[in-house]
Parts: C-alpha cells; sequence; structure tokens
C-alpha cells in the first residue's frame, strides 16, 4: 500500500490513484489496552464492515478505561503519570506488530501525535497537570513517534482534541509539527480540535494538508455538524473537511446529562456534515471501543467531559449504527462520488437539519431527518427521485413536479431519517 494523497479537486483523498473515502472508527486506546487476541477480532469486525480508517492515540488515552495489559512508552508506576525520561521500547514494538496487522487488513492509519493533556495551557491540561510533558522533549518525541512508525505511512494527527487558546499550547503544536514535517514530508498531517471550535493558527495552515473538526457529544450542540463542515469549507483554504469526532453511539451525553446517542444521532450527525461541506470522510465512534472498556477493570480517575459509564468492549463492537456508517462508504463508492458540493440554499426552508449537496455529475442528495414535501429552487427537468431509508435501506421511488423556477418532491413514505437522491434520467 502506498501513503494516502489529496486529489486534485482539493476536497477528497486519492490512494492508489482511486477514489479514497475516509471513514474511520476511533479505536484510541488500542496501544495501551487491546490484547492481541481482543485486536486480531476487532480488525477483522471493522473490515467486514467497510471501514478504512483507524485513529489511534499514540499515547495512553487519559480518559480510557483502564486495562490489564499494562504496556506503556514510559515508564510509569501507576498508568498515568509517566517518567518521560525513560522510554519503554516494549511499548512501541508492540504497538507496530498492531499497525502491521492493520495494514494487512488494508487500513490506513491515522496515528495522534500529542492529545492536549500533555501540552499546558489547553483546556485538558487545567483539569489534570500530571500528564505534561516538557517542552524539550516535544521534538524528540515525535521524532521517536516517526522513527517508529513513519514504514506504515500514517496520518499524522499532530494534536488531539485541543483548542489553541494560550501561546504555550501554540508553541508546543508547533514543535510537533515542525518536526513532524521535517521528519515526515511525504505524509498527510491535519490537527484534531476539541468539540465546536473552528480555529487552527494561521501558522499551521500550510502544512496540514486537511482539516478536522469535532461536532462531539454534547446533546444541545449537534448543529455543529453542519455548521463546523460549512464554516471550513467556506472559509478555510481550499482542503478535504472531515467531521473526526461526532457524536458516538451510546455515548452518553457530556457535562452529566441523562441520555445517550442512538443510530439516528450518529446518522444524523454523519449525514448533515457530508452534505454541508465535510465530503473526504466521517469518523465513527462506540462507547466502549473508543476506551476500550473491559468489565471487571478499575475506572480511570479521570473522568474527562462527564461521560455515562461505557458498555464492554465486546459489546460495543457489536452496535449496529456502524453497518449504518460502513453503508455510507458504499453508497459513495457505488455513486462515484467525486466530490460532494453543498447547495442547501436551494431548498425553501423549513429547518436548516435538512441538508443538500450536489455531485460533480449533476446529481442531488438531501438528507431528511423526517418525512415532508421540499421545494428545491432550481427546475430539475429529466430527473427522477428515490428515497433510501437509512435506517434498513430500503428504496423507494419518489414523485417530483417541476414547475417554473422551482421543483417539488413529493413527501415520500418512510418514517425514519431518509436520503434523497436526484439523478438525471
Amino acid at each position: 500500500m502506498s501513503r494516502l494523497k489529496i486529489n486534485e479537486n482539493g476536497r477528497t483523498f486519492l490512494l492508489d490513484g482511486q477514489r479514497f473515502f475516509y471513514l474511520a472508527d476511533t479505536v484510541w486506546s488500542a496501544f495501551t489496552s487491546a490484547t492481541m487476541d481482543e485486536w486480531e477480532f476487532y480488525l477483522e469486525k471493522r473490515w467486514s464492515q467497510g471501514f478504512t480508517v483507524l485513529q489511534i492515540n499514540m499515547m495512553p488515552q487519559w480518559d480510557r478505561c483502564m486495562s490489564d495489559v499494562g504496556v506503556y512508552p514510559f515508564e510509569t508506576q501507576d498508568g498515568i503519570t509517566f517518567d518521560y525520561t525513560k522510554w519503554n521500547e516494549a511499548y512501541f514494538d508492540r504497538a507496530k506488530i498492531m499497525c502491521n496487522m492493520a495494514r494487512e487488513k488494508g487500513f490506513q492509519l491515522a496515528l495522534v501525535v500529542l492529545w492536549l493533556n500533555f501540552v499546558p495551557g489547553t483546556w485538558g491540561s487545567r483539569l489534570s497537570k500530571d500528564y505534561i510533558m516538557p517542552k524539550d522533549f516535544i521534538k524528540p518525541y515525535t521524532r521517536k513517534v516517526i522513527e517508529a512508525f513513519d514504514e506504515f505511512e500514517p496520518i499524522y494527527m499532530v494534536s488531539g482534541d485541543t483548542d489553541f487558546d494560550t501561546p504555550e499550547s501554540i508553541d508546543y503544536y508547533e514543535a510537533a509539527l515542525s518536526e513532524a514535517c521535517l521528519r515526515s514530508p511525504d505524509s498527510l498531517k491535519a490537527m484534531h480540535i476539541k468539540r465546536g471550535y473552528d480555529y487552527i493558527p494561521e501558522s499551521f495552515l500550510d502544512r496540514i494538508n486537511f482539516y478536522m473538526f469535532q461536532s462531539g457529544h454534547n446533546a444541545d450542540g449537534q448543529q455543529m455538524a453542519y455548521l463546523l463542515a460549512e464554516k471550513f469549507y467556506r472559509d478555510y483554504p481550499k482542503k478535504p473537511v472531515i467531521n473526526a469526532e461526532p457524536c458516538y453511539e451510546q455515548m452518553g451525553f457530556s457535562r452529566n446529562m441523562y441520555g445517550r446517542f442512538q443510530p439516528y444521532d450518529i446518522r444524523k450527525a454523519a449525514w448533515s456534515s457530508l452534505l454541508s461541506g465535510a465530503c473526504a470522510g466521517v469518523t465513527y465512534g462506540a462507547h466502549g471501543v473508543w476506551n476500550w472498556k473491559k468489565s471487571g477493570k478499575q475506572p480511570n480517575p479521570v473522568m474527562g467531559e462527564g461521560f455515562d459509564q461505557s458498555f464492554p468492549m465486546q459489546e460495543a463492537l457489536l452496535f449496529p449504527g456502524a453497518w449504518d456508517y460502513g453503508y455510507i462508504a458504499d453508497f459513495m463508492k457505488e455513486l462515484a462520488v467525486d466530490e460532494l458540493i453543498p447547495v442547501s440554499d436551494l431548498l425553501e426552508e423549513k429547518s436548516s437539519d435538512i441538508r443538500m449537496a450536489m455531485t460533480t455529475e449533476g446529481e442531488y442528495l438531501i438528507y431528511m431527518p423526517y418525512p415532508t414535501e421540499l421545494i428545491i429552487k432550481k427546475e430539475l427537468h429529466g430527473y427522477q427521485a428515490k428515497a433510501i431509508n437509512l435506517s434498513n435501506r430500503s428504496v423507494s421511488k419518489v414523485g417530483i413536479c417541476v414547475t417554473k423556477a422551482s421543483t417539488r418532491v413529493l413527501m415520500h413514505s418512510f418514517q425514519e431519517d431518509t436520503l434523497i437522491l436526484l439523478k438525471k434520467q
């Protein structure tokens, strides 16, 4: 396999000259927490579901579930605080075996270099100062990561869940990014930023290859799935855009709010992003897989954003929403989508939650959370419409009526969230 590249359209990816849809699974805690048998089972399951990318934290995830694997990148007494003067080569050797297994299954790797809790001046470092790396260690550490893992041709997510609200945090990430560019000039690089955030320092923009945003796990902020997609598509230099952390399936709402995200919620987040400018791909997460929850293990003392407890990893790996996300990649491949251009302004607005995009071939896609009649402010002569029930992938023909300056799409008969495809015959 070769490295991912940016398509000449500036909005999507290529792998070996072919379109590549970035369908990632969030498995932040794999290197510290998964046994080799668990990892082999995990890879087989996600491969069968059509995932193409694995997002993994190089360092121990601060709000992971505790594990009996007990292997860390540095010497530690408790798995929480680390002696940054002493590498543990066994950790890197083991992680490389896991990377090789993933690559043999055809996965691309997206490795987080520096999660926010290791960086002073970020929101995470204000919750716990136990993890912060010394500033003069950032470049040697980044160099170590690249020396160990560049053979797997990964994407480097230089930051994880971060903000850039202080000069100190920017300085840390500048050190990591500049070292990554020096040591691995041909790899793709990006910044994973915190929920609802839309700022990346201008000094980084010419050295990152695509944008990652996070619509996140707040129950009252799910419109960020399309608002942030629009923001990066419209206001930043042209690059691929990905919702790299939409709401995770069965994640408890953040800030200790009662409730959990269901398959409908995660489908809505994915399609809302894809049709609003973030068409290069999307990331899935299962609550229990990202943090690798194992029954009977002690809880992590770091609670992060206040989520309700996880399901065991073995159960979370079987959540049904992963198949819904696999369908997205399959649909994009079957339709041969090269790029999706946001055109929601063509809709006579009923709700901003209804999202619309156009392919470069002139087809139209509309995501509808609920059934209703639609008015498109354009004459679509010669088009036919069909509705795809996203909960079970049933397909129905849909009537359309073209009048002067508009097209009326009649209400479909499905009662769940639906994708409308308008295609010229």
